[in-house]
């Protein structure tokens, strides 16, 4: 009787720690309780998705007893750190992809990782936080425009994921624009820091897109029974739709380069102007200085000092001196 509360207590964490949907083969499907993901095996044509917060110790010790895949590869899908990679195994396909974290108040190079395992009838997808292009593939089974085999899920889920990066990209993109407009007409250190934060979000993202592009490489290559022909196809569609985006993602974080350079060149042009004219009017005015300087020493036989009219004529001949200046650096072009 001692075991009863704790196996309910068992089906409840990983009631929480789940998300499973029946597919019935034809685009739509039902999100299932977990009882009936672990009791009832789906019949043909239909097929099981079972998503699950891999943080979860009731998760974690499930998938090593029930999940029926070998310890290796559970241990692969629960590891801390992923990297894009496909690999072959259990008859199926272990997949690590990533996507961009659009979650209210995160940053969308903090990637997402998605681990999954896919077969003929049964498709684990493991995360911690949430990832949108899933939500996107949920909405699409509940309109019954889903995947109706275990290769079109992988096909949607690539597809849809790319979709995210590329509005990313996109934005990144524009991001540049609106900056190069800016350098034009007024540069300064808010430029400077918007530029620093488009190219680290732009090396970021290329550092987990660039082996996702050789991940999906390698799983169009792939000749398991799970995919067809027509799936290898759009899966290289994929691959080279990738291919694509991290080369404008390579092209937007040169163009941020261009922009800086031409910012700080904007920057250096405006400190030298502003230089040069504090070295004009030092230069004004150290003749200036001179003659005030003189004619403040405390002895005897200064000039004019016995007269009212000394302080004027002095005052003149400064005045002199600094239009004399001004015309003398004119005519040398240095003003």
């Amino acid at each position: 009787m001692n075991d009863e509360p704790s196996a309910v207590d068992d089906t409840q964490a990983l009631e929480d720690a789940s998300q499973s949907w029946l597919l019935d083969g034809q685009g739509g499907g039902r999100q299932v309780a977990w009882g009936q993901v672990a009791d009832t095996p789906p019949a043909d044509p239909a097929w099981l998705w079972v998503h699950l917060d891999y943080s979860r110790p009731s998760v974690q010790e499930w998938m090593y007893r029930h999940s029926g895949l070998q310890e290796l590869t559970v241990e692969a899908l629960l590891q801390a750190e992923t990297r894009p990679r496909c690999v072959p195994t259990d008859n199926g396909l272990l997949i690590f992809l990533r996507g961009v974290n659009l979650n209210p108040g995160a940053e969308p190079e903090d990637m997402v990782s998605l681990r999954m395992w896919v077969g003929e009838r049964r498709i684990y997808t493991l995360g911690l936080r949430r990832l949108l292009s899933l939500d996107d593939l949920r909405a699409l089974i509940g309109r019954g425009g889903g995947p109706e085999a275990p290769g079109d899920f992988l096909v949607m889920l690539v597809n849809l994921l790319l979709d995210r990066v590329g509005v990313v990209i996109d934005e990144l993109y524009d991001r540049v624009d609106d900056l190069e407009a800016a350098v034009v007409t007024a540069a300064g250190p808010a430029q400077r820091e918007q530029l620093a934060g488009i190219r680290h979000q732009a090396i970021t993202l290329r550092r987990f897109l660039a082996p996702q592009r050789e991940a999906l490489n390698r799983l169009s290559t792939e000749r398991v029974s799970l995919l067809s022909g027509e799936h290898l196809l759009y899966l290289r569609e994929a691959a080279d739709r990738l291919t694509r985006l991290v080369e404008d993602l390579d092209a937007a974080r040169e163009r941020a380069g261009v922009v800086h350079e031409s910012l700080v060149s904007s920057l250096t042009e405006q400190t030298n102007q502003r230089m040069y004219i504090l070295s004009v009017i030092a230069a004004i005015f150290l003749p200036l200085s001179f003659v005030t300087g003189l004619l403040g020493i405390n002895v005897g036989g200064i000039p004019g000092a016995e007269s009212s009219l000394g302080f004027p004529l002095v005052v003149v001949g400064m005045l002199l001196v600094a239009v004399g200046l001004l015309l003398f650096f004119r005519w040398r072009r240095w003003f």
